[in-house]
Protein backbone atom coordinates (compact mmCIF):
# COMPACT_ATOMS: atom_id res chain seq x y z
CA UNK A 1 0.00 0.00 0.00
CA UNK A 2 1.06 3.46 -0.60
CA UNK A 3 -0.72 6.00 1.63
CA UNK A 4 -0.75 9.78 0.14
CA UNK A 5 -3.47 11.06 2.38
CA UNK A 6 -1.75 12.22 4.89
CA UNK A 7 -3.79 15.48 4.83
CA UNK A 8 -6.33 13.72 6.25
CA UNK A 9 -4.42 12.00 9.09
CA UNK A 10 -0.97 10.64 9.80
CA UNK A 11 0.62 7.17 10.78
CA UNK A 12 2.40 7.92 14.35
CA UNK A 13 5.84 7.83 14.69
CA UNK A 14 6.95 4.59 16.73
CA UNK A 15 8.03 7.39 19.38
CA UNK A 16 4.81 8.25 19.56
CA UNK A 17 3.20 4.84 20.12
CA UNK A 18 6.10 4.44 22.99
CA UNK A 19 5.18 7.17 24.53
CA UNK A 20 1.66 6.73 24.69
CA UNK A 21 1.88 2.94 26.06
CA UNK A 22 4.39 4.08 28.36
CA UNK A 23 2.41 6.72 30.21
CA UNK A 24 -0.99 4.34 30.12
CA UNK A 25 0.83 1.68 31.50
CA UNK A 26 3.25 3.32 33.93
CA UNK A 27 2.88 7.40 33.96
CA UNK A 28 -1.18 6.77 34.37
CA UNK A 29 -1.67 9.28 37.47
CA UNK A 30 -4.23 12.06 36.92
CA UNK A 31 -1.41 14.87 36.00
CA UNK A 32 -3.89 17.60 38.56
CA UNK A 33 -3.10 14.88 41.52
CA UNK A 34 -0.78 16.35 44.45
CA UNK A 35 1.42 13.33 44.66
CA UNK A 36 5.06 12.54 43.54
CA UNK A 37 3.73 10.38 40.50
CA UNK A 38 1.76 12.73 39.74
CA UNK A 39 3.22 15.38 40.05
CA UNK A 40 6.16 13.80 37.80
CA UNK A 41 3.28 13.50 34.87
CA UNK A 42 2.41 17.17 35.04
CA UNK A 43 5.80 18.20 34.84
CA UNK A 44 6.05 16.38 31.50
CA UNK A 45 3.11 18.17 30.40
CA UNK A 46 4.92 21.31 31.18
CA UNK A 47 7.98 20.29 29.03
CA UNK A 48 5.52 19.54 25.86
CA UNK A 49 4.59 22.84 26.20
CA UNK A 50 8.24 24.21 26.28
CA UNK A 51 8.50 22.83 23.02
CA UNK A 52 5.67 23.06 21.13
CA UNK A 53 6.09 27.17 22.63
CA UNK A 54 9.69 27.12 20.96
CA UNK A 55 8.45 25.68 17.65
CA UNK A 56 6.38 29.06 17.05
CA UNK A 57 8.09 31.58 18.60
CA UNK A 58 5.80 31.53 21.65
CA UNK A 59 5.90 30.99 25.94
CA UNK A 60 4.96 28.03 27.75
CA UNK A 61 1.86 29.95 29.54
CA UNK A 62 0.46 30.39 26.32
CA UNK A 63 0.32 26.50 25.42
CA UNK A 64 -3.27 25.35 25.83
CA UNK A 65 -4.28 21.89 25.03
CA UNK A 66 -7.29 20.43 23.42
CA UNK A 67 -8.98 17.92 22.12
CA UNK A 68 -7.80 18.40 18.38
CA UNK A 69 -7.65 21.45 15.76
CA UNK A 70 -11.65 21.91 15.50
CA UNK A 71 -12.03 22.57 19.44
CA UNK A 72 -9.21 25.16 19.11
CA UNK A 73 -10.34 26.99 16.24
CA UNK A 74 -13.47 27.08 18.15
CA UNK A 75 -12.33 28.06 21.53
CA UNK A 76 -10.24 31.13 19.36
CA UNK A 77 -13.55 32.44 17.64
CA UNK A 78 -16.31 31.68 20.21
CA UNK A 79 -13.68 32.69 23.20
CA UNK A 80 -12.96 36.15 21.43
CA UNK A 81 -16.91 36.91 20.07
CA UNK A 82 -18.34 36.03 24.14
CA UNK A 83 -15.81 38.63 25.35
CA UNK A 84 -16.97 41.67 22.63
CA UNK A 85 -19.72 43.88 24.33
CA UNK A 86 -21.15 45.42 20.73
CA UNK A 87 -21.66 44.12 17.67
CA UNK A 88 -18.44 43.41 15.41
CA UNK A 89 -17.40 42.11 12.16
CA UNK A 90 -15.42 38.91 11.60
CA UNK A 91 -13.96 38.56 8.70
CA UNK A 92 -12.43 35.39 7.43
CA UNK A 93 -11.54 33.35 4.04
CA UNK A 94 -13.91 31.83 1.81
CA UNK A 95 -11.74 28.57 1.57
CA UNK A 96 -11.74 27.94 5.77
CA UNK A 97 -12.18 24.59 6.86
CA UNK A 98 -15.34 23.82 8.25
CA UNK A 99 -14.17 24.10 12.00
CA UNK A 100 -13.43 27.63 11.03
CA UNK A 101 -16.61 28.55 8.90
CA UNK A 102 -19.25 26.67 10.79
CA UNK A 103 -17.79 28.71 13.72
CA UNK A 104 -18.02 31.63 12.03
CA UNK A 105 -21.70 31.47 11.36
CA UNK A 106 -22.46 30.60 14.90
CA UNK A 107 -20.91 34.01 15.52
CA UNK A 108 -23.20 35.54 12.60
CA UNK A 109 -25.83 34.25 14.51
CA UNK A 110 -24.67 35.84 17.43
CA UNK A 111 -25.52 39.28 16.11
CA UNK A 112 -21.84 39.49 14.19
CA UNK A 113 -21.27 40.58 10.94
CA UNK A 114 -18.78 38.34 8.84
CA UNK A 115 -17.38 38.97 5.50
CA UNK A 116 -15.51 36.77 3.53
CA UNK A 117 -12.35 37.11 1.80
CA UNK A 118 -11.98 36.25 -1.79
CA UNK A 119 -8.79 34.34 -2.99
CA UNK A 120 -7.34 34.47 -6.42
CA UNK A 121 -6.49 31.56 -8.77
CA UNK A 122 -3.86 30.02 -7.25
CA UNK A 123 -5.99 29.63 -4.20
CA UNK A 124 -3.93 32.55 -2.34
CA UNK A 125 -6.32 35.37 -0.48
CA UNK A 126 -6.67 38.55 -2.52
CA UNK A 127 -5.05 41.39 -0.54
CA UNK A 128 -6.10 44.01 -2.72
CA UNK A 129 -9.99 42.74 -2.01
CA UNK A 130 -9.47 42.02 1.40
CA UNK A 131 -7.87 45.75 2.56
CA UNK A 132 -11.71 46.72 2.13
CA UNK A 133 -13.33 44.15 3.91
CA UNK A 134 -11.26 45.40 6.91
CA UNK A 135 -11.94 48.28 9.42
CA UNK A 136 -11.92 50.00 12.78
CA UNK A 137 -14.85 47.45 13.73
CA UNK A 138 -13.13 44.41 13.11
CA UNK A 139 -13.04 41.87 16.13
CA UNK A 140 -11.20 39.14 14.15
CA UNK A 141 -9.54 37.84 10.99
CA UNK A 142 -9.16 34.29 10.88
CA UNK A 143 -7.34 32.55 7.61
CA UNK A 144 -5.68 29.24 7.56
CA UNK A 145 -1.75 29.15 7.32
CA UNK A 146 -1.94 26.10 4.68
CA UNK A 147 -4.87 25.13 2.54
CA UNK A 148 -5.81 21.86 3.45
CA UNK A 149 -6.86 21.30 -0.87
CA UNK A 150 -4.21 22.89 -2.33
CA UNK A 151 -1.23 23.64 -0.24
CA UNK A 152 -1.41 27.35 -0.75
CA UNK A 153 0.82 29.20 1.90
CA UNK A 154 -1.27 31.69 2.95
CA UNK A 155 -0.33 35.55 3.04
CA UNK A 156 -0.88 35.38 7.06
CA UNK A 157 1.95 37.66 7.52
CA UNK A 158 0.82 40.67 4.88
CA UNK A 159 -3.00 40.36 6.34
CA UNK A 160 -1.93 41.14 10.08
CA UNK A 161 -0.09 44.06 9.07
CA UNK A 162 -2.92 45.28 6.85
CA UNK A 163 -5.80 44.06 9.65
CA UNK A 164 -3.48 46.52 12.44
CA UNK A 165 -3.48 49.14 10.31
CA UNK A 166 -7.30 49.48 10.51
CA UNK A 167 -7.51 48.80 14.13
CA UNK A 168 -4.89 48.08 16.37
CA UNK A 169 -7.27 45.75 19.10
CA UNK A 170 -8.02 42.97 15.90
CA UNK A 171 -7.20 39.60 16.89
CA UNK A 172 -5.84 37.33 14.20
CA UNK A 173 -6.19 33.91 14.40
CA UNK A 174 -4.30 31.16 12.25
CA UNK A 175 -5.86 27.72 11.29
CA UNK A 176 -2.21 26.01 11.55
CA UNK A 177 -3.40 22.51 11.14
CA UNK A 178 -1.69 21.87 8.34
CA UNK A 179 0.75 24.03 8.37
CA UNK A 180 2.51 23.18 11.98
CA UNK A 181 6.05 21.59 11.43
CA UNK A 182 6.42 21.85 8.06
CA UNK A 183 5.73 25.56 7.19
CA UNK A 184 7.74 28.26 9.48
CA UNK A 185 5.55 30.13 12.10
CA UNK A 186 6.28 33.03 14.43
CA UNK A 187 3.37 34.41 16.22
CA UNK A 188 5.15 37.29 17.64
CA UNK A 189 6.76 38.35 13.88
CA UNK A 190 3.89 37.34 11.90
CA UNK A 191 1.25 38.88 14.05
CA UNK A 192 -0.55 36.04 14.71
CA UNK A 193 -2.75 36.07 18.35
CA UNK A 194 -4.12 32.65 18.01
CA UNK A 195 -3.10 30.00 16.69
CA UNK A 196 -4.64 26.20 16.19
CA UNK A 197 -2.51 22.74 15.98
CA UNK A 198 -3.44 19.41 15.66
CA UNK A 199 -1.65 16.35 16.93
CA UNK A 200 -2.60 13.83 14.00
CA UNK A 201 -1.84 16.05 11.14
CA UNK A 202 2.22 15.64 12.23
CA UNK A 203 2.63 11.98 12.98
CA UNK A 204 1.39 12.53 16.07
CA UNK A 205 -1.98 10.64 18.30
CA UNK A 206 -5.54 11.63 17.39
CA UNK A 207 -7.60 13.59 20.09
CA UNK A 208 -5.49 16.51 21.03
CA UNK A 209 -4.68 19.36 19.83
CA UNK A 210 -3.04 23.31 20.71
CA UNK A 211 -4.63 26.13 20.56
CA UNK A 212 -1.75 28.79 21.47
CA UNK A 213 -3.29 32.71 22.71
CA UNK A 214 -0.78 35.40 23.15
CA UNK A 215 -0.92 37.05 26.63
CA UNK A 216 -3.21 39.60 26.39
CA UNK A 217 -5.81 37.79 24.36
CA UNK A 218 -8.95 37.82 26.16
CA UNK A 219 -10.81 34.60 25.42
CA UNK A 220 -14.37 33.87 27.27
CA UNK A 221 -14.39 29.65 27.81
CA UNK A 222 -16.68 27.55 25.88
CA UNK A 223 -15.91 24.10 28.27
CA UNK A 224 -16.41 24.69 32.20
CA UNK A 225 -15.23 22.19 34.89
CA UNK A 226 -12.62 21.51 37.08
CA UNK A 227 -10.69 24.62 36.17
CA UNK A 228 -7.63 23.18 34.30
CA UNK A 229 -5.77 25.16 31.50
CA UNK A 230 -5.96 28.49 33.77
CA UNK A 231 -9.92 27.91 33.62
CA UNK A 232 -9.67 28.32 29.56
CA UNK A 233 -9.96 24.67 29.04
CA UNK A 234 -11.61 22.32 31.95
CA UNK A 235 -11.42 18.61 31.73
CA UNK A 236 -8.51 15.74 32.92
CA UNK A 237 -5.48 15.81 30.92
CA UNK A 238 -5.15 13.32 28.20
CA UNK A 239 -1.99 12.63 29.31
CA UNK A 240 -1.19 9.56 27.02
CA UNK A 241 -1.87 12.04 24.00
CA UNK A 242 -0.14 14.76 25.08
CA UNK A 243 2.99 13.08 25.72
CA UNK A 244 2.54 11.37 22.46
CA UNK A 245 2.20 15.10 20.62
CA UNK A 246 5.28 16.13 22.51
CA UNK A 247 7.03 12.92 21.21
CA UNK A 248 6.03 14.21 17.40
CA UNK A 249 7.04 17.08 18.07
CA UNK A 250 10.41 16.25 19.27
CA UNK A 251 10.45 14.12 16.04
CA UNK A 252 9.43 16.27 13.85
CA UNK A 253 11.88 19.14 14.68
CA UNK A 254 14.62 16.48 14.70
CA UNK A 255 13.66 15.65 11.43
CA UNK A 256 13.19 19.58 9.91
CA UNK A 257 15.73 18.71 6.90
CA UNK A 258 13.45 16.04 5.75
CA UNK A 259 11.23 18.89 4.52
CA UNK A 260 13.02 19.60 1.27
CA UNK A 261 12.74 15.88 0.67
CA UNK A 262 8.70 16.29 1.25
CA UNK A 263 9.11 18.91 -1.45
CA UNK A 264 11.38 17.08 -4.00
CA UNK A 265 9.27 14.28 -3.92
CA UNK A 266 6.05 16.46 -4.64
CA UNK A 267 7.94 18.34 -7.39
CA UNK A 268 8.76 14.84 -8.85
CA UNK A 269 5.37 13.42 -8.76
CA UNK A 270 4.31 16.74 -10.55
CA UNK A 271 6.55 16.33 -13.62
CA UNK A 272 5.42 12.78 -13.92
CA UNK A 273 2.18 13.23 -14.25
CA UNK A 274 2.23 17.10 -15.99
CA UNK A 275 3.99 15.46 -18.77
CA UNK A 276 0.80 13.92 -19.73
CA UNK A 277 -1.56 15.60 -21.71
CA UNK A 278 -5.29 16.75 -20.04
CA UNK A 279 -3.55 16.54 -16.62
CA UNK A 280 -3.61 20.35 -14.37
CA UNK A 281 -2.34 21.63 -11.25
CA UNK A 282 -4.39 23.16 -8.63
CA UNK A 283 -2.67 26.19 -6.86
CA UNK A 284 0.80 27.03 -6.47
CA UNK A 285 3.53 25.42 -8.46
CA UNK A 286 5.43 22.48 -6.33
CA UNK A 287 8.45 25.14 -6.50
CA UNK A 288 6.81 28.14 -5.50
CA UNK A 289 7.86 29.69 -1.89
CA UNK A 290 3.64 30.35 -1.95
CA UNK A 291 3.35 26.16 -1.61
CA UNK A 292 3.44 23.64 1.31
CA UNK A 293 5.57 20.71 0.39
CA UNK A 294 3.48 18.38 1.14
CA UNK A 295 0.20 19.37 -0.69
CA UNK A 296 -0.72 18.56 -4.24
CA UNK A 297 -4.09 18.82 -5.82
CA UNK A 298 -4.32 17.77 -9.65
CA UNK A 299 -7.18 17.26 -11.87
CA UNK A 300 -7.53 14.94 -14.86
CA UNK A 301 -9.45 15.87 -17.43
CA UNK A 302 -12.41 13.66 -18.10
CA UNK A 303 -12.39 11.23 -15.30
CA UNK A 304 -14.12 12.06 -12.50
CA UNK A 305 -11.79 12.66 -9.16
CA UNK A 306 -14.24 9.53 -7.10
CA UNK A 307 -13.48 7.10 -9.95
CA UNK A 308 -10.00 7.80 -10.11
CA UNK A 309 -9.66 7.75 -6.36
CA UNK A 310 -11.68 4.52 -6.16
CA UNK A 311 -9.17 3.19 -9.23
CA UNK A 312 -5.99 3.99 -7.32
CA UNK A 313 -7.48 2.28 -3.92
CA UNK A 314 -7.93 -0.83 -6.12
CA UNK A 315 -3.92 -0.57 -6.97
CA UNK A 316 -2.92 -0.17 -3.70
CA UNK A 317 -3.20 3.80 -3.65
CA UNK A 318 -4.97 6.04 -0.70
CA UNK A 319 -5.67 9.83 -2.39
CA UNK A 320 -8.62 12.05 -0.74
CA UNK A 321 -10.86 13.76 -3.34
CA UNK A 322 -10.55 16.66 -1.12
CA UNK A 323 -10.83 17.22 2.70
CA UNK A 324 -11.72 14.13 4.39
CA UNK A 325 -14.19 16.33 6.88
CA UNK A 326 -16.15 16.55 3.54
CA UNK A 327 -15.45 13.27 1.49
CA UNK A 328 -18.42 11.27 2.07
CA UNK A 329 -20.68 15.07 1.17
CA UNK A 330 -20.24 14.58 -2.66
CA UNK A 331 -20.01 18.17 -3.71
CA UNK A 332 -18.22 20.40 -5.59
CA UNK A 333 -15.37 21.85 -3.64
CA UNK A 334 -16.16 25.92 -2.76
CA UNK A 335 -12.30 26.47 -2.10
CA UNK A 336 -11.69 24.99 -6.57
CA UNK A 337 -14.91 26.97 -7.48
CA UNK A 338 -13.74 29.69 -5.98
CA UNK A 339 -10.48 29.58 -7.51
CA UNK A 340 -12.16 29.40 -11.02
CA UNK A 341 -12.06 26.09 -11.75
CA UNK A 342 -15.13 24.46 -13.88
CA UNK A 343 -17.71 22.15 -11.65
CA UNK A 344 -15.78 19.58 -14.37
CA UNK A 345 -12.42 20.48 -13.18
CA UNK A 346 -13.28 20.53 -9.73
CA UNK A 347 -15.31 17.42 -10.18
CA UNK A 348 -12.62 15.76 -11.47
CA UNK A 349 -9.66 16.25 -8.64
CA UNK A 350 -7.67 14.68 -5.97
CA UNK A 351 -5.67 15.44 -3.16
CA UNK A 352 -2.14 13.92 -3.15
CA UNK A 353 -0.59 14.63 0.27
CA UNK A 354 2.95 13.26 1.81
CA UNK A 355 4.29 12.36 4.96
CA UNK A 356 7.68 11.36 6.28
CA UNK A 357 7.43 8.05 5.61
CA UNK A 358 7.22 8.18 1.93
CA UNK A 359 9.50 7.78 0.14
CA UNK A 360 10.66 8.58 -3.75
CA UNK A 361 9.83 5.42 -4.95
CA UNK A 362 6.13 5.51 -3.71
CA UNK A 363 6.39 8.87 -6.37
CA UNK A 364 7.45 7.05 -9.22
CA UNK A 365 4.92 3.58 -8.33
CA UNK A 366 2.02 6.15 -7.99
CA UNK A 367 2.99 8.34 -11.00
CA UNK A 368 2.77 5.02 -13.00
CA UNK A 369 -0.33 4.13 -11.85
CA UNK A 370 -1.78 7.42 -12.07
CA UNK A 371 -1.13 7.78 -15.47
CA UNK A 372 -1.81 4.36 -16.32
CA UNK A 373 -5.42 4.53 -14.89
CA UNK A 374 -6.00 7.90 -16.80
CA UNK A 375 -5.60 6.79 -20.35
CA UNK A 376 -7.35 3.64 -19.09
CA UNK A 377 -10.30 5.46 -18.06
CA UNK A 378 -10.62 8.61 -20.12
CA UNK A 379 -11.47 6.54 -22.90
CA UNK A 380 -14.75 5.98 -21.20
CA UNK A 381 -15.17 10.25 -21.22
CA UNK A 382 -18.78 10.75 -22.32
CA UNK A 383 -19.13 12.97 -24.96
Amino acid sequence: MIYLDNSATTRPFDGVIDAMDRCMREAYFNASAAYRPAVDVDREIRACRRLIASQLGAQEDEVYFTSGGTESDNLAILGVAATLRHPANFVCSVIEHPAVLETIRRVEAMGHEVRYMPIDRRGLVDLAACEVLLDEHTALVSCMQVSNETGAIQPIEQLARMARAKNRDVRVHADGVQGFMRVPMHMGRMGVDLYALSGHKIHGPKGVGVLVARKGVRLAPQMTGGGQEKNLRSGTYNSPAILGLGEAVREMAARRDELDRLRAMKTHLWALLSAEEGISLNGPAPEDAQSAPHVLSVSFGGVRGEVMRNALEGEGILVSTGSACASHKQKVSATLRAMGLSTEQADGTIRISLGMMNTMEDMDEAAARMLALYRQLKAYRRR
